[in-house]
């Protein structure tokens, strides 16, 4: 595999990247751009630091990958998973410029997905929401976005991503992609319409793909479908889309198990006996607090194991969704605009764990244990745009109910010989609740926002404010508390400025405020510590907040475009859970306010054509943030030293580059991806080296219907550590909350359209 993937690099040196349209990706809808088109837009006109990636980008990634692995070239944004493909949502992260996921703003087409974390209680995956063929383009902006931007969780930048419309005529796509680890994939979309009237698209795709470490499978399938109506000036759209998706889990790590048992180790299954077998050691040990299941079992593991959460059974994520929406835009006269948009979500998903902390009623000394979730959600917003001289006025409103159900089950097992349920399926019939909550969150927000433009001077000026009110009511009572707790800021400002420089360069600057509201779960946020906790700190604590400052310059040109930039933040009352004792216990997390966070960062990207159909592209973020308080409890001691520590999964250094190529049927693409080290404990005592990671792509087309694509991912076998805190963070010492990255893996790709 070495001597095939130098060959790949070689070729691709010859042959890099895809130029694909955006309203139809490869070989399908449309002819195919010119390689000059862009397809990085480096926002010119804006007052804060914003860059495009088109699909044109994302189809020379391997199909299937979601689109967040697109933007990870753009600067300040650190995006980590055990798979290639970046769908695996136990192990996807997405951090910028410090911020952690759960403080960041993800949206679809306007939908809030909430913080798109594992057992999100507010949205979803954009894996799950939209198949990467059907986007047209994503838009990342690493301060805390738009005013107008569905979100009450952006403090740091915000990933929108909008579909592609529907062409007007009728076309079709075909994809099958086929690889590593028995990956297979089928995509295709069927599209009708006409010139003035109405069209559509409609698609299904269906992928699967082998564990690379052990033994399970992840499996999706995803239906969307997209109907654009004009109405006169108006016009009516609506988008729906379905996905089941099941992926069994990897086995959370630790730096000690990694050098006792290697980057190859997993989970047990489907080896039952084994599992088996490690329970009743644990019980004999005195490590599960289950009493002795079988003496002789003896107290010594086998091999390098040392403990009983060196491998569990098996583990995985089930996930069913449904997305509706449905918008209008007209314009009213007068220079006024009025846009509207709807939306439904309803999600099903479970998490399983085989735990050997709890047997089975029948003396099977291991157990699933689930944490299972149910969303149903629905929300509207809009805003009226008027337009008046130099000045371009935005008001807007969001409104958004959100039911939520969040339990936490065991089921047995059938027997010593044989578990009897599959962790693909649901299962059903549980011997114990330990908890159950209904979580109610109602979502009011509005902004105010004046675009002036004053020829060579641009200054944007505005504000947003919300309430969010999150409510608890135990179905069934445990630990954690029941109760109600709100987040109102009604005002939080932005200023920015942007100033031409002549008819190719522009500088610009802006302040934005943001506030970040609680979150509705028994696994994050306020619910997720006791009821005595809660009752303490519902009337006292304050919701995140952020403060960012930004200047920088930009330089377009035919051969060159590139943005440098400056940013300072200042990050206050800053919230989080701090695990306590290993994460498949499911103990509750401690609540600690860290104080406040300081960030500065330099950001440069560029995009060169070099003639010939030679394209480069290279960004460089570097990145200081520190805590700055140490954290005391309310007695005084000291939890945690900190202060001027550095931030966890928060490298300092990330330099990534591409170099491409696509004139006539030949194109292809070379991409190098270094990050430095991270830290994954407050203290800083334990982390993970940098490393350098380069993917590769070629292809062919046939036809200007027919096309093929070979793409290697991690080409060179860089075996090194993906996700970080996985299973929570620590203060300090090793934890098992590291995931290996996916290995070397090459997929190849046929594309046909009509």
């Amino acid at each position: 595999m070495r001597r095939f993937a130098v060959i790949l690099l070689a070729s691709s040196a010859l042959l890099p990247q895809a130029a694909l349209a955006a309203e139809a990706a490869p070989a399908a809808d449309a002819e195919t751009e010119t390689s000059d088109a862009e397809i990085v837009v480096f926002g010119k006109g804006e007052t804060r630091q914003v860059q495009e990636v088109d699909a044109r980008d994302i189809v020379t990634l391997a199909p299937g990958t979601s689109p967040i692995r697109a933007i990870e070239k753009l600067p300040s944004v650190n995006i980590q998973s055990a798979d290639a493909f970046g769908n695996y949502e136990w192990s996807t992260r997405v951090t910028i410029r410090s911020f952690n996921q759960n403080q960041l703003g993800f949206n679809f087409d306007g939908i809030p997905l909430g913080d798109m974390s594992y057992g999100n209680h507010n949205g979803l995956h954009i894996s799950r929401v939209v198949s990467p063929e059907n986007i047209g383009t994503v838009r990342v902006t690493q301060g805390s976005g738009a005013l107008g931007t569905q979100s009450t969780n952006n403090l740091g930048g915000t990933v929108e991503t909008f579909s592609m419309d529907p062409v007007d005529r009728f076309a079709a796509q075909a994809n099958v992609t086929a690889g590593s680890d028995e990956t297979m994939r089928g995509f295709v979309r069927l599209n009708i319409g006409t010139v003035d009237g109405p069209r559509g698209f409609v698609s299904y795709a269906y992928g699967t793909t082998d564990k690379y470490r052990g033994q399970g499978t992840q499996d999706q399938h995803m239906v969307n479908a997209k109907v654009v109506v004009p109405l006169g000036d108006a016009s009516l759209d609506a988008w729906f889309s379905y996905s089941d998706r099941r992926e069994q889990d990897y086995q959370d790590m630790s730096l000690d198990m990694l050098n006792r048992l290697g980057y190859d180790w997993d989970n047990a299954y489907p080896d039952y006996a084994r599992a088996i077998l490690y329970a009743d050691i644990g019980n004999n040990r005195g490590e599960t607090g289950a009493p002795v299941s079988n003496a002789a079992a003896g107290t010594v593991y086998p091999g390098a194991v040392t403990s009983v959460d060196d491998a569990y059974y098996d583990a995985s994520g089930l996930r069913k969704d449904t997305v509706a929406a449905i918008g209008f835009k007209s314009p009213l006269g007068n220079g006024i605009d009025i846009a509207l948009r709807g939306y439904y979500h309803h999600n099903k998903g479970m998490g399983l764990w085989a735990t050997p902390y709890v047997p089975s009623p029948n003396g099977v000394p291991i157990s699933i244990r689930t944490t299972e979730y149910e969303i149903d959600r629905g929300g509207v917003f809009g805003k009226l745009t008027w337009e008046a001289g130099a000045n371009t006025l935005s008001v807007g409103g969001w409104y958004e109910a959100n039911s939520f159900n969040q339990a936490r089950r065991f089921y047995g097992l059938e027997s010593r010989i044989n578990p009897g349920r599959s962790f693909r399926e649901y299962p059903t019939n549980p011997f114990y609740t330990q908890w159950e909550f209904n979580f109610d969150t109602q979502t009011l927000q509005y902004f105010v926002e004046d675009r002036i433009d004053l020829g060579q001077l641009k200054v944007n000026l505005g504000w947003k404010g919300f309430r969010v009110t999150n409510e608890a009511t135990a179905v069934v009572a445990a630990s954690f508390p029941q109760g109600k707790i709100d987040a109102t800021d009604w005002f939080q400002p932005h200023v920015g400025v942007n100033f031409e420089l002549g008819e190719r360069a522009e500088v610009f600057a802006g302040f934005t405020q943001a506030t970040r509201a609680f979150a509705s779960a028994t696994t994050t946020g306020p619910f997720s510590t006791n009821q005595t906790g809660f009752n303490a700190i519902v009337g006292t604590l304050k919701p995140e907040t952020s403060d960012t400052y930004e200047l920088g310059a930009r330089y377009h040109s035919p051969v060159f475009n590139g943005v440098v930039g400056v940013y300072l933040v200042n990050f206050n009352n800053r919230l989080l859970s701090a695990a306590s004792g290993s994460s498949i216990v499911g103990n509750p997390s401690v609540l600690q306010n860290v104080g406040s966070v300081r960030s500065v960062g330099f950001e440069a990207v560029g995009d060169l054509k070099l003639g010939g159909g030679f394209g480069l592209f290279a960004s460089y973020s570097y990145t200081d943030a520190t805590y700055q308080d140490d954290v005391y409890n309310l007695s005084g001691v000291l939890l945690a030293a900190i202060k001027g520590k550095t931030v966890v999964d928060s490298p300092a250094h990330m330099l990534r580059g591409d170099l491409s190529y696509d004139k006539g049927a030949l194109f292809g693409r070379i991409g190098v991806n270094y990050m430095s080290k991270r830290y994954f404990t407050y203290t800083n005592d334990q982390s993970v080296p940098g490393r350098t990671v380069v993917d590769a792509s070629i292809g062919y087309r046939v036809t200007d219907k027919i096309e093929i694509q070979l793409n290697a991912n991690n080409l060179f076998d860089e075996r090194y550590v993906g996700t970080i805190n996985s299973g929570g963070t620590g203060n300090s010492g090793d934890r098992q909350t590291l995931l290996v990255a996916a290995p070397q893996q090459f997929f190849v790709t046929l594309r046909f359209g009509l």
